[in-house]
C-alpha cells in the first residue's frame, strides 16, 4: 500500500500512515500526551520505546556492544557514532575549512569555537565573554572558589565537584566501593578509571587523532591531544583575560597572576 494514498492522515502535521495505529506517535507529539511514566524518577514519555531507552539511565544496561573494542552503549545511535572511531568515517564536513567530523555535535562545536567570534556568555564578576556555558562555568570558579559539596565526617572538607567528594569519602573514610583490576590488583575510586587502566594492560588504543596517526585509549585523551593541532584556547584567566589551551596551564598562570596583582589571600 502507498502510505501517501492512505486515508489515515495526522491532522496536526499532515503525515500519512499505513494504518490507524500508526497515527499514535505523531498525534501524541502534537497533543503533548505522555502516558508512560518512569517508576524511578517520575519522568513521563509519549511512547513506550522512549521509556525503555530512558530506563537504561537508572539500570546501567548497555546492550549495544562494539565488536572491535567491546565498549558498550545504552543507545544504538551512540554505538553507530562510536564505530566511526574504528572505521575512520567522518560524514560531517565543514565547507569553510574542509575539516570533517564523526558526529554533528563535534561539527557544531567546531563552528562555534573556530569559525565564529560570537561569545554570548558573559561573566557577571569581571565581564569576560565566553563561547559556551561550560567555559563560563569553569571560569566563574576562579572568582567564587565555590565548594558546595561537604564531607559529613570532616568539618573543613568541601569540594567543587561531587566526584571529588565521592573520591574523598572512599579514600579517607572507606565509604563506597573500590574498583579493582583483575590483572595487577590496583584499586580505583571510579569505574571509568579502571576501564581505561585495563585498556592500557591490553594496549588497546581505539581513538585515532584526525590530524595525525597518533592513537589513544580514551576519547578524552585524543581531545586533549588535538589541542596541539588547533589554535582554540578555551581556558581564560579571570584576572587578566589571557587565554590558554589547557586547564592545567591556566591554573598555574592564575596562581602567579594573583600574586602579581596582589590577590595572595585567594589560595590561603
Amino acid at each position: 500500500m502507498n502510505v501517501h494514498s492512505s486515508k489515515y492522515k495526522c491532522t496536526g502535521c499532515g503525515k500519512c500512515c499505513a494504518g490507524k495505529t500508526d497515527l499514535t506517535r505523531p498525534r501524541r507529539s502534537h497533543s503533548g500526551e505522555k502516558p508512560f511514566e518512569c517508576t524511578v524518577c517520575g519522568k513521563r514519555f509519549a511512547h513506550s520505546a522512549d521509556l525503555v531507552r530512558h530506563s537504561r539511565i537508572h539500570s546501567g544496561e548497555k546492550p549495544f556492544k562494539c565488536h572491535e573494542c567491546n565498549k558498550a552503549f545504552s543507545q544504538s545511535g551512540d554505538l553507530n557514532i562510536h564505530m566511526r572511531v574504528h572505521t575512520g568515517d567522518k560524514p560531517y564536513k565543514r565547507s569553510l575549512c574542509d575539516k570533517s567530523f564523526r558526529n554533528s555535535s563535534n561539527l557544531q562545536t567546531h563552528k562555534r569555537h573556530i569559525h565564529s567570534n560570537r561569545r554570548p556568555y558573559d561573566c557577571r564578576y569581571c565581564g569576560n565573554l565566553f563561547k559556551s556555558s561550560q567555559d563560563l562555568k569553569h571560569h566563574v570558579y576562579t572568582h567564587t572558589r565555590a565548594k558546595p559539596y561537604a564531607c559529613t565526617h570532616c568539618s573543613d572538607c568541601c569540594f567543587t565537584h561531587y566526584n571529588q567528594l565521592k573520591e574523598h569519602l572512599l579514600k579517607s573514610h572507606n565509604e563506597g566501593t573500590w574498583f579493582t583490576c583483575d590483572i595487577c590488583l590496583k584499586k580505583f575510586s571510579r569505574s571509568g578509571n579502571l576501564k581505561v587502566h585495563v585498556l592500557r594492560h591490553e594496549d588497546v588504543k581505539p581513538y585515532v587523532c584526525s590530524d595525525c596517526p597518533k592513537c589513544f585509549c580514551t576519547a578524552g585523551e585524543v581531545r586533549r591531544h588535538q589541542l596541539i593541532h588547533s589554535d582554540y584556547k578555551q581556558f581564560g584567566c579571570g584576572l587578566c583575560g589571557k587565554d590558554f589551551k589547557r586547564k592545567d596551564s591556566v591554573v598555574r598562570h592564575f596562581k602567579k597572576c594573583s600574586v602579581r596583582l596582589g590577590f595572595t589571600n585567594m589560595f590561603t
